[in-house]
């Protein structure tokens, strides 16, 4: 048995994990919430320090506090936190703790059981988010087969909801609670990405889920792939919360010395509700070495102007007109390469189409640049079309069952088939073709597009999405070391892979394909739970929006596209001069707010009616903040509630005005117009404004306000 204080606590930003580590068997966590200070022996009496097995009255032996990996073999009647195989039969390991290194933050231990090695870390990183993994490295003869590896940590009997998401394309992220369900409950995705009916997070929560009250305890897991989550309430244990990889049968088989190593479980606990988890995750995430530190580029991408129809003429007007209105980043969309005329044909061929473009690319490419902008090139590296030169010469390389190839119709999504990028010789053609065209023609941003789901993967005759991903990142990482200061786009039509894994090789994500302002809120709300809003692509598009054909006005576009890392979907040579006045306003009042939004607390209000969604950032200092109101639906009521402008310094004072820059938004409704609005400041304190709030106008249908407070 190593040397270690027993039990261990770790401690960060208000969090607390606790471990006890026994003579035999894992470390198991005896608590994980919030931080309980200094711990003596009758603190610890409390927390009940052992993990031993209860037998009488009982008539089965029961661990009542799991392990890190509760296994059946520890009493545990619940999920097993791992499940193994050696040559066909099943191992039951019996663990032996052989090293245990601890510190303030991290817990990190090895064990052995016979033919087996266990590395398993549990940190506390920046925000309080406690980081999860293990890694299984076979040590006997024969071919270990890895079922199933999930981190897990445990809830009080107190939690009594729990909650997760679905969705589907253009509707991604959409929350379902239920009553904490008894037994073992399951949900995955077996897409080959995570889906855009992902899990995305578990949470639980002690009641109904509440915006800024209430302890929650969420997982979310950082993985790009088939991903499972799960919950065990079971009648003789506490709860465990989890997450893990889901691998196919036969997936991972491990000879002797190779490892798996689980993606990191991301685990947020908050006694402040569903903002205290975001805060945690965003502190998390901008504590990053890799984190954007530049200031997010005001952006226009071209496909929603242009689709297919690629004229470097027309592309040049555009850019122009970009530019004109202060755009700082311009992105060529999908169309560009060799015979690429619509969806059926060309991908895995990323050289530039001498039809569309005689003279190449290199002229517009001049052209974005001397404007004063950076270019950015779409790319759907892991695809490839039968129709296409990669894929007739290269027939093998194709990450299908072959009789998947061509397939059925009900299968053939877009026409277009998964590269197999575990095989070297694919990997190194879109390696170099991609890194070709990204040098020659100055390229500082890729939109990288993944638009369908892997079926029936094989590579190397045994499923192969656990390898596609894992290449897919090397391909990133890749291109990202061969040119410096490239940054990457996750979009998967729209937002089916936004997870902290692709995150950790990417520097933004595209929330969803759904570019209709009142439906997109609600997807940037939960999407922004784990990812701060400067990860997040938020543009505006024309009117009526392409997926759910409704009209909004240009003014209520403009304040939802300010939830994320702004920009525009449009063509703006169409607009009128009206419209180019108020483009030019919306990402002026973008670059000025920017530092704001993209560094400060994102706040959700409790109690809204069901029409009005509100929505406001808060900077580290409380001195600024900024909020959007807006209307999604008639009001059922000709009275407003007030707005609490929560998160203010009640000791302040503030100076609060309606930013007009985006559209009329001091307009109110036919009956209510508060005379607040009517001023040009109003100086109020801090106290007042998020103890009583503001009296809101009678807001129209699909109507936007944005409010500004700053301190004085």
């Amino acid at each position: 048995m190593p040397d270690v204080a027993h039990p261990v606590a770790l401690r960060r930003d208000g969090v607390a994990v606790v471990l006890d580590v026994p003579e035999a068997g894992l470390p198991a966590v005896l608590h994980w919430g919030a931080d309980l200070g200094r711990l003596d022996d009758a603190a610890l009496a409390l927390l009940g320090t052992t993990t031993a097995l209860q037998r009488a009255p009982g008539t089965l032996d029961h661990a009542w506090r799991p392990t890190l990996l509760p296994q059946e073999g520890d009493g545990w009647s619940g999920r097993p936190g791992l499940l193994v195989a050696r040559d066909g039969r099943p191992v039951f390991p019996r663990w032996r703790v052989t090293e245990v290194d601890a510190d303030a933050h991290a817990l990190r231990c090895t064990a052995e059981s016979d033919g087996l090695l266990l590395r398993s870390r549990v940190e506390i990183g920046a925000g309080g988010v406690v980081e999860v993994d293990h890694e299984v490295t076979s040590t006997a003869a024969g071919s270990l087969e890895v079922v199933h590896v999930e981190p897990t940590l445990p809830v009080p009997k107190s939690a009594a909801t729990l909650t997760s998401f679905g969705g589907r394309w253009s509707q991604e992220k959409v929350p379902t609670t239920l009553a904490m369900p008894p037994g073992a409950w399951l949900r995955e995705t077996r897409r080959g990405r995570a889906g855009h009916d992902q899990p995305w997070v578990t949470y639980a929560t002690e009641a109904a889920p509440l915006n800024r009250s209430g302890q929650v305890w969420a997982v979310h897991l950082g993985w790009s792939a088939d991903v499972r989550h799960r919950c065990d309430r079971l009648p003789e244990q506490v709860t465990v919360l989890g997450a893990g990889e889901l691998l196919r049968p036969h997936e991972v088989h491990l000879a002797p010395q190779e490892s798996y190593r689980t993606p990191t479980a991301y685990f947020a606990w908050s006694g402040d509700g569903l903002d205290g988890v975001g805060e945690r995750f965003h502190t998390w995430v901008r504590a990053r070495g890799t984190h954007p530190r530049t200031p997010r580029p005001f952006t226009l991408n071209v496909w929603e102007a242009v689709y297919f129809d690629h004229d470097p003429e027309h592309l040049a007007a555009i850019a122009r007109r970009a530019a004109a209105v202060g755009v700082e980043r311009f992105v060529i969309d999908d169309g560009w390469f060799l015979g690429r005329v619509d969806d059926t044909s060309s991908l895995g061929d990323w050289v530039v189409d001498p039809v569309k473009y005689p003279d190449g690319m290199e002229p517009l490419a001049a052209l974005v640049h001397d404007l004063g902008m950076q270019l950015g090139l779409w790319f759907e590296p892991e695809m490839i079309c039968l129709d296409s030169d990669a894929a007739r010469a290269h027939p093998g390389w194709l990450l299908h069952a072959p009789g998947s190839v061509p397939e059925p119709p009900g299968l053939n999504h877009r026409f277009q088939h998964v590269v197999d990028l575990a095989h070297p010789d694919a990997f190194a053609h879109v390696l170099g073709q991609m890194s070709d065209v990204i040098g020659r023609l100055g390229v500082g941003y890729v939109k990288w597009d993944h638009n369908r789901d892997l079926v029936e993967p094989l590579h190397d005759g045994r499923p192969g999405t656990h390898e596609q991903t894992l290449a897919a990142y090397r391909l990133m990482d890749a291109l990202k070391a061969a040119h410096p200061g490239l940054e990457i786009e996750s979009c998967s039509s729209g937002g089916a892979r936004t997870d902290l894994g692709i995150l950790a090789h990417s520097d933004r994500v595209w929330a969803s394909d759904n570019n209709d302002p009142v439906e997109r809120q609600d997807l940037h709300r939960w999407t922004e739970l784990v990812l701060p809003p400067e990860l997040v692509g938020s543009h505006v598009g024309p009117s009526p929006a392409c997926v759910s054909e409704r009209v909004t006005p240009l003014s209520y576009r403009a304040a939802v596209a300010l939830h994320g890392h702004a920009g525009l979907e449009w063509d703006v040579t169409e607009c009128d001069d009206d419209e180019l006045a108020a483009v030019a306003a919306y990402g002026a009042l973008y670059r000025e707010m920017r530092d704001l939004l993209h560094t400060g607390t994102v706040v959700h209000p409790d109690h809204l009616p069901s029409w009005l969604r509100a929505r406001g950032v808060v900077a580290p200092d409380r001195r600024r903040a900024l909020w959007t109101l807006t209307s999604v639906r008639g009001a059922d009521e000709t009275l407003s509630p007030r707005l609490r402008l929560l998160g203010l310094d009640p000791d302040l004072t503030y100076a609060v005005r309606v930013r007009d820059d985006v559209g009329a938004g001091r307009r109110g409704g036919t009956f209510i117009h508060p005379a607040w609005m009517r001023e040009d400041e109003l100086r109020v304190p801090g106290s007042l404004l998020a103890g009583v709030g503001l009296q809101l106008p009678t807001l129209m249908p699909v109507q936007a306000m944005v409010i500004e407070a700053t301190a004085v």
